[in-house]
C-alpha cells in the first residue's frame, strides 16, 4: 500500500474508473467558468474549429483532477502541488464521451532539507476509443515516512 513518498517507485502506474460526460455537464461548467460558444451552443460550435459542441479544456482538467483524487496515488495524503508541467489538450471531449485517467510515476526527488519529496506523475485522460484527450504532470509534494522511534 502506498502511504509515503518512500513507497513510490519510478514506473508505478495508476488507473481510475470511468466517468461519462453529458451535454448538460459541458454546458453547466461552461456557463459558469468558460462561457464561449463552442461549449454552450451546438449551432455556434459547429462553425468553430471543433465542428461541434466540446467541453472546455478547463472542464476536462477539473474532471482529471477529480479522477486523480479518487485514485489516491499518495494514499491518505492529499494531492498538494507546486505547479504543473506538460499540460496539453490533444482532442476535444464531446457529449457522450466516457473518460478515464491513467498515471505513471516519472520522477521522484527526495528533499534534502524537509521530510518530503517531489513526485512527478504523468497523467493522461483517455476517451472510450483509447484516444488521449488531455495530459498533465503535476509537481506533487508527498510526505516522507517518519523515522522510527
Amino acid at each position: 500500500m502506498i502511504e509515503w513518498f518512500d513507497d513510490l517507485a519510478l514506473g508505478m502506474r495508476f488507473k481510475s474508473g470511468n466517468v461519462q460526460i453529458t451535454e448538460s455537464d459541458i454546458k453547466r461548467f461552461a456557463a459558469e467558468y468558460d462561457p464561449q460558444p463552442m461549449h454552450l451552443d451546438e449551432a455556434a460550435a459547429a462553425k468553430t474549429a471543433f465542428k461541434g459542441l466540446a467541453a472546455s479544456g478547463w472542464h476536462t482538467a477539473a474532471i482529471a483532477m477529480n479522477l486523480a483524487v479518487q485514485v489516491r496515488p499518495f494514499g491518505r495524503h492529499p494531492l498538494i502541488g507546486m505547479g504543473v508541467d506538460e499540460l496539453r489538450w490533444m482532442a476535444p471531449v464531446r457529449p457522450g464521451d466516457t473518460l478515464h485517467l491513467e498515471g505513471e510515476v516519472v520522477g521522484l526527488t527526495p528533499s534534502r532539507t524537509k521530510p518530503q519529496g517531489i513526485a512527478l506523475v504523468k497523467w493522461t485522460v483517455f476517451n472510450q476509443n483509447g484516444e488521449a484527450v488531455y495530459t498533465f504532470t503535476p509537481i506533487a509534494i508527498v510526505p516522507r515516512r517518519p523515522p522510527s522511534t
